[in-house]
């Protein structure tokens, strides 16, 4: 796995309690950033996380919030440059879905797919901007969806294609408005991955994708090497065609 050195710079996963956001979270602690765990209700699993980022000689925090709410995210961010200092790193993970017939998620449920994906997304990356810029540095990597950027749509689950799709249209927009402040802004796209609520019949190369392997796609534009990438989406999907749904 690429192995860049984060020493000296501040991650903050958002949703990194639990599933894919611990993952990436405690792989950017492994690599030597200072880390900020983010929850909203999963106050024990925060704190568990963060117990085990500090294993790796690492300063750590843990914030709690929603990141639909403004206010929220701007307590968020105060909490994170008091403890640990400017976010660096910020890693947009959270994002809700609703796998079933659109006709059949309720209006809260659509919009809380929509507004976790999008309005997190931007309201994070905002909050995270003005110092980034200010130092001349910073780093987002949003997650995305395998395929979004094609157009993929399908009567399941369709608000969570529409967001992710708004999320790397974000990340292209956001990547052209940066490119002179020394930030880069680049997706990662997952197909299934191991801990899914839901699996598909068959699994691209025999499995499903790990943490690990979304984490590798991070960490590469986390190096130090690919300054000049931005606005870029890797997807991590095993070679999976959309036609096949």
């Amino acid at each position: 796995m690429i192995e860049p050195d984060l020493s000296g710079q501040t991650a903050l996963v958002t949703g990194s309690a639990k599933g894919v956001g611990r993952g990436l979270l405690l792989a950017l602690a492994d690599r030597g950033a200072d880390a900020a765990v983010h929850y909203r209700t999963s106050d024990d699993a925060a704190n568990e996380v963060a117990d085990r980022a500090a294993k790796a000689g690492v300063q750590t925090t843990v914030v709690q919030g929603d990141v639909t709410k403004p206010e929220d995210v701007a307590g968020m961010f105060e909490r994170v440059e008091a403890d640990l200092g400017t976010v660096d790193v910020l890693v947009n993970n959270v994002g809700a879905f609703a796998p079933r017939h659109w006709e059949d998620i309720d209006f809260a449920t659509w919009n809380t797919v929509l507004e976790t994906n999008i309005n997190g997304t931007y309201l994070c990356s905002k909050a995270a901007l003005g110092p980034m810029r200010e130092q001349g540095y910073g780093r987002i990597v949003n997650v995305g969806y395998a395929s979004s950027e094609k157009g993929l749509v399908n009567t399941k689950n369709f608000p969570y294609f529409a967001a992710k799709s708004g999320v790397l249209m974000f990340t292209r927009m956001l990547a052209a408005d940066t490119q002179n402040d020394g930030i880069t802004v680049n997706a990662v796209s997952p197909y299934v991955v191991e801990n899914s609520d839901e699996f598909p019949a068959e699994a691209p190369r025999g499995r499903w994708a790990t943490t690990d392997d979304i984490a590798q796609a991070m960490l590469f534009f986390l190096d130090p090497d690919s300054s000049y990438i931005s606005g870029q989406n890797i997807e991590v999907d095993g070679g999976w065609l959309p036609e096949t749904v």
